[in-house]
């Protein structure tokens, strides 16, 4: 067992159809893990390998923008990874970009499986429940994550994208939303740039994809929304980008 909450819901009363879900919200280790350290500096515990720099407050501000259920996580990724299958070879990270984990250093399988079920199980099973209430009340949902991406990895080099958009085999909601941005000469989009979408397990796979549910996952890089007016003005910028996607998804059942 543990007193620390797994997700936090943001906006319960909401009318729309999109469903917000936000994996790397918090860089918090909770006191049941290591007494609530995971034995690294806080300098990396603010870097992207411990959460996603800026989107919390993006997530705030779209719920409203959108008037949009919202799921957030509220433990680190080094604490177990949300955005990985339960199966998933890295959703307990003993290195990443150049960090050595001491916390998750010696964490064998028996670890693995209780920070599973004290913390990845529940976020997963809440944004079941959301769904699962959403469809009950009449909505289909249109799923968004979002996520942030760091502007340079180790010996990598500088990424230009401003926007990443991930997905996999679904594209009702991911090619209208890029549409949006094609004619802005200031926004460079990624089409699964940074990273690929196709991963099996992931948030959007097993919520998504399994379901035959419409979504996208959103990166922002994060030299982008790391002050809360750019998280603001960047909300801003993508929400109508979101809207015509559903809009067009609308259309396209419409002609169904």
């Amino acid at each position: 067992m543990t007193d620390h909450p797994a997700f936090e819901i943001l906006n319960p009363d909401a009318k729309s159809p999109v469903l917000l879900v936000c994996d790397h919200a918090s860089n918090m280790v909770p006191a049941s893990i290591n007494g609530g350290t995971l034995g690294l500096p806080d300098s990396d515990m603010a870097r992207h390998i411990a959460y996603d720099v800026g989107v919390r407050r993006v997530v705030e501000t779209l719920s409203r923008l959108l008037d949009a259920h919202a799921v957030l996580s509220r433990f680190s990724r080094l604490v177990i990874d949300p955005n990985r299958g339960e199966d998933d070879p890295t959703i307990l990270m003993k290195l990443y970009d150049g960090s050595i984990i001491p916390g998750n250093r010696h964490a064998d399988s028996e670890e693995k499986a209780r920070r599973i079920a004290l913390f990845h199980r529940p976020y997963h099973d809440a944004i079941t429940h959301q769904i699962d209430a959403m469809i009950a009340d009449g909505r289909t949902p249109a799923l968004v994550s979002i996520h942030s991406f760091t502007p340079k990895l180790r010996n990598r080099p500088p990424r230009p994208w401003h926007l990443g958009v991930l997905w996999d085999k679904d594209d009702r909601l991911a090619k209208p939303f890029m549409s949006y941005f094609k004619d802005d000469p200031d926004i460079l989009v990624g089409d699964n740039e940074p990273y690929s979408g196709e991963l099996q397990g992931d948030t959007m796979y097993y919520h998504g994809t399994r379901r035959g549910l419409p979504h996208i996952l959103i990166e922002i890089r994060h030299d982008l929304i790391d002050t809360e007016s750019g998280q603001d003005a960047w909300a801003e910028r993508i929400a109508p980008a979101i809207w015509m996607a559903l809009n067009s998804l609308e259309e396209e059942n419409e002609n169904v």
